[in-house]
């Protein structure tokens, strides 16, 4: 009886090893240029955010300006149980996740409806006269921004009330009022970041192969047809990374908006997070529960970015990894 052995030709791991290290110094030799370019961002990034990540331990402890962040005595979870036990955390909480929400389910397709008509224009001067004064508002701090909303919602002598009298109605104190500002919230928001967000969906759509437009126009379908069957399902994944992103970012309900646009008189409608986390960490110099309370946002934030990025990698999309 005759034994067949098979020879294993397959290279040892050490030398697969010596391959792979040899393959990326001749890819950074090459490229050298392209990670000189990028070593500012990554240095901003490892400074601004990651070395601040150290003091994520003072929610640990019952933290001491005088004794350090190490010699602050540790207390575990008790910050987190103060923080759940706040009479008004339920309503922050509800606050945050309401507002986040409304700006996503209004927000996340105003630009790409906005890219799809600025796509349809043709007329190339128009259309970069368009596109400028529409990312103008991404570039105005919300410092300025703020004062031009409440110049014209001024209840005495603004615009929007000044219209409003002329059709017989009265002044209304949009920035004072519960059932309105939620709202406005919303509205300046998608105003001000709408033509930032269309770039990245314009730069997806240039990718989309023209013969799919002409092969629609020969059976027949128009305009709106050719985006809905044609230019959305070609910029999907794009789509669908976005929308993991600002999943991530869903209790973000805009802290310099919020700050300077509401009162005491709407902190029941407008109480969010990082304004709670502002009052009690910055103003009443409570730094452990304040990091406490941003600790379990980020928590949160990064369960949903897993969550969904898993979901969309199950129905067979490309995900964030």
């Amino acid at each position: 009886m005759k034994l067949n052995r098979t020879l294993n030709t397959s290279p040892l791991p050490s030398t697969l090893e010596v391959n792979k290290r040899q393959k990326l110094f001749k890819d950074f030799a090459r490229d050298k240029y392209l990670y000189l370019l990028l070593l500012p961002g990554l240095i901003y990034l490892i400074i601004f955010k990651y070395f601040p990540m150290y003091g994520v331990i003072i929610a640990f402890k019952e933290f001491n300006m005088f004794s350090g962040i190490m010699d602050s005595p540790w207390v575990g979870l008790e910050q987190f149980e103060r923080l759940f036990r706040t009479p008004d955390f339920q309503k922050i909480f509800i606050n945050t996740l309401v507002i986040s929400v409304l700006k996503l389910v209004f927000g996340f397709p105003a630009p790409i409806i906005l890219a799809l008509l600025l796509n349809e224009l043709r007329h190339m001067f128009f259309k970069r006269f368009t596109q400028s004064i529409l990312y103008l508002p991404h570039f105005v701090s919300w410092v300025i921004f703020a004062g031009i909303i409440i110049t014209f919602l001024n209840p005495v002598d603004g615009l929007i009330n000044h219209i409003i009298q002329y059709f017989g109605g009265k002044p209304i104190h949009f920035l004072t009022s519960k059932a309105h500002f939620r709202s406005i919230l919303v509205i300046t928001d998608i105003y001000k970041e709408m033509g930032w967000g269309t770039i990245i969906y314009l730069a997806a759509m240039t990718g989309v192969n023209p013969d799919l437009y002409e092969a629609s126009r020969i059976d027949g379908a128009n305009k709106f047809k050719q985006m809905w069957h044609v230019t959305l399902p070609s910029i999907r994944p794009v789509i669908l990374i976005m929308l993991i992103l600002n999943l991530g970012n869903i209790l973000e309900a805009g802290f310099f908006q919020i700050y300077l646009l509401y009162s005491p008189l709407v902190y029941d409608v407008a109480d969010i997070i990082d304004t709670y986390v502002y009052r009690r960490g910055i103003q009443e110099a409570n730094y452990s529960l304040a990091t406490a309370a941003g600790l379990f946002k980020s928590l949160i934030a990064l369960a949903l970015i897993v969550t969904a990025n898993k979901i969309v990698k199950k129905f067979g999309e490309d995900g964030l990894w």
